[in-house]
Order: structure tokens, then C-alpha cells, then sequence
């Protein structure tokens, strides 16, 4: 048996799949992007090893606060759609409404983009949506990481990661443990699913065989379903700085029945009235093609509440017109009160 000749072909990172033309192609279009949701305290610019933010100097005792989340498989419809601008948009959201609950501001955001091979239209288009969201929540985009790995996804997919970093004075901290019985539940409304359940939506859709170019409610379905994550920050920053606010729930994976129990004290339930809030008709459409239950939607989705707020009776009617005038539509949705043996922490009723 002979030997294997040698093939003295010089090959190139290029010839295994990544081109790093390209990714620079992609930091230079997103420069002006980041450019624009920039705050005094970034030291430098996209580009470093790392991403320098100095201390805002409002904070007495700062505390940081991080947060770290994805947009999960309502990235499956974008890819279908071949809807790119809205998820960056989702990707902010996600984490920086969750830090958020906790009383922080945001103060920068970093992404993680991964595929299998780059295309620059398209993750230009996902990063400046991420642009967007931070702009929205008044955060730095300060950098990220485009990962270009052959073989690990499919040709036109991606993944995302998002990481969120803001800041609270200890004083000020949100964690419930002030909430007591007779406090009052606000729902702020969502913008849609945002980006929770939609492993069952997706699934919805496939077994409804719906056009999702079709007219729903007066917007093209794919235009409701892909509807980006709202962000809070704004508003509720206002709330926090006017009003004392015992408690926050970013409604995401686990629905109302599962987010709200997490920032409730032991001993006290949650009793959120049915009906006392508009269902979007997203919902009630995904109610119905899969004859979903109550328990289910209220433990999937949101179902029209993105946020939940908690604060003492006497402030409720003042916290309801502050965040009206800011631009959320509120919904007085519950109330606190002590918990009955076995029973859960929250009931949808």
C-alpha cells in the first residue's frame, strides 16, 4: 500500500468557514448603531478586548445588578419570516426588565451572536434592533461577540444571547419583602407574547395551518406574533423615583401564576381577578386552536400582562395615572392577601 501523497495547498481560515473580513464588515455597519444609545460614563468604543463603563455618580451605595437571557425559539418564526429587525429588540428586553423588578436602572448591555456561517445584512439587521432596545431602556450597547462556527448551525439560523448590568442604590433595592396583605397588583399590559411559550405557539400555528400573511384583527398575523418584547424601564423608573413600589414581576417563562410567587413574601397570595384586564386577541386565538386550559395559558403566556406592579392601596390610584401619563395602559388586576392552607401563591380566578 502506497503512502498518501502530500497536498501542499495552503488553506485558509476562510476555506474552514469563517471569514473575518466579513465580521469586520459587520462592526464597522454597527458602529453608528451603538454610537446611539452611548452614555457618559462608556469609556472607549466598540472594538476593545473589553468595555469600560465608569460608576454613574448619582449612586450612593451602589449595588450592580446583572441579568442574562436569549430570545429562545421565536427565533425559529424570524428565521421563517425572514423578520430580523424585532428580536434584538426581544433580547434587550428580556434582561433588562428583568434586572429591572429589582428597582435597577440599566446601564449597559452586551450581546452574543452565533452562526453557522455570517451574513452581514442579516445580523446588522438583529443588532441594530439590540440598538433599539437599548436605546429604549436608556442602556449602552458596549459590545458583544459575532461567532461564526461551521457545522454548529444551520444554514440561515442563529442564536442570541443578551447580558444586562445596571445599578440601584441598597437602599433602594425591590424585593418584596415589604408586601403585605391588602396591597394591590397592577398589571402593566404586554405589546404580545414577547418572548415566552412560543415552543407551543409555534406548534399552534403548525396544527391551525393559519396564513401568516393573513389579516388579524387589522395587522397581518406575523406582524402580532413576532410583535417585539415591551420594555418598562422608563415608566417604572418614574414610578420608583415618585412612589414607594413593594414589589415587581417581569411576567416571562411561567406566566402570571408562576413570575408573581417569586417576589411574594411566605404566608400571602396573590388573588388576580379574571376579566379585570383586557385578553389580547392573540390569546384567545391560541386558547382555541389548541383547546388550551386556563391553568395552562396563565402558567404559559402572559396573556396581556407583561408586568406586574405591587403597591400599598393609598398609592394605587396615583401609580395607575403616573403610568398612564408615561405611556403604559394599567390594569388593576389583584390584590394581596393572607394565604389559606394549600393553597398557591397566586390564583387566577
Amino acid at each position: 500500500m502506497s503512502a498518501n501523497k502530500s497536498d501542499n495547498t495552503s488553506i485558509s481560515y476562510r476555506d474552514a468557514g469563517v471569514d473575518i473580513e466579513a465580521g469586520d464588515a459587520l462592526v464597522e455597519q454597527i458602529k453608528p448603531f451603538a454610537k446611539r444609545t452611548m452614555r457618559p460614563e462608556v469609556l472607549g468604543g466598540i472594538g476593545g478586548f473589553g468595555s469600560l463603563f465608569a460608576m454613574p455618580k448619582k449612586f450612593k451605595e451602589p449595588i450592580l445588578v446583572s441579568g442574562t437571557d436569549g430570545v429562545g425559539t421565536k427565533l425559529k418564526l424570524a428565521f421563517e419570516l425572514n423578520k430580523h429587525d424585532t428580536v434584538g429588540i426581544d433580547l434587550v428586553a428580556m434582561s433588562v426588565n428583568d434586572i429591572l423588578v429589582q428597582g435597577a436602572e440599566p446601564l449597559f448591555f452586551l450581546d452574543y451572536f452565533a452562526c453557522g456561517k455570517l451574513e452581514v445584512g442579516t445580523a446588522a439587521q438583529v443588532i441594530k434592533g439590540i440598538a433599539e432596545g437599548c436605546e429604549q431602556s436608556g442602556c449602552a450597547l458596549v459590545g458583544g461577540e459575532t461567532a461564526e462556527m461551521p457545522g454548529m448551525y444551520p444554514a440561515g439560523e442563529y442564536d442570541l444571547a443578551g447580558f444586562a448590568v445596571g445599578c440601584v442604590d441598597k437602599a433602594n433595592i425591590i424585593n418584596g419583602t415589604t408586601i403585605a396583605a391588602g396591597d394591590v397588583v397592577l398589571g402593566l399590559a404586554s405589546s404580545g407574547a414577547h418572548s415566552n411559550g412560543y415552543s407551543l405557539i409555534r406548534k399552534l400555528i403548525d396544527k391551525s395551518g393559519v396564513d401568516l400573511e393573513s389579516d388579524f384583527h387589522g395587522r397581518k398575523f406575523k406582524d402580532v406574533v413576532m410583535a417585539p418584547t415591551r420594555i418598562y424601564v422608563k415608566s417604572l423608573l418614574k414610578l420608583i423615583e415618585a412612589l414607594p413600589v413593594k414589589g415587581m414581576a417581569h411576567i416571562t417563562g411561567g406566566g402570571i401564576t408562576e413570575n408573581i410567587p417569586r417576589v411574594l413574601p411566605q404566608g400571602l397570595t396573590a388573588d388576580i381577578k379574571k376579566g379585570s384586564w383586557t385578553m389580547p386577541p392573540l390569546f384567545t386565538w391560541l386558547q382555541a386552536q389548541g383547546n388550551v386550559t386556563d391553568v395552562e395559558m396563565y402558567k404559559t403566556f402572559n396573556c396581556g400582562i407583561g408586568m406586574a406592579v405591587i403597591v400599598a392601596k393609598e398609592h394605587a390610584a396615583a401609580a395607575q395615572k403616573l403610568l398612564k401619563e408615561a405611556g403604559e395602559t394599567v390594569f388593576e388586576i389583584g390584590t394581596i392577601r393572607s394565604q389559606n392552607a394549600g393553597e398557591a401563591p397566586t390564583i387566577v380566578a
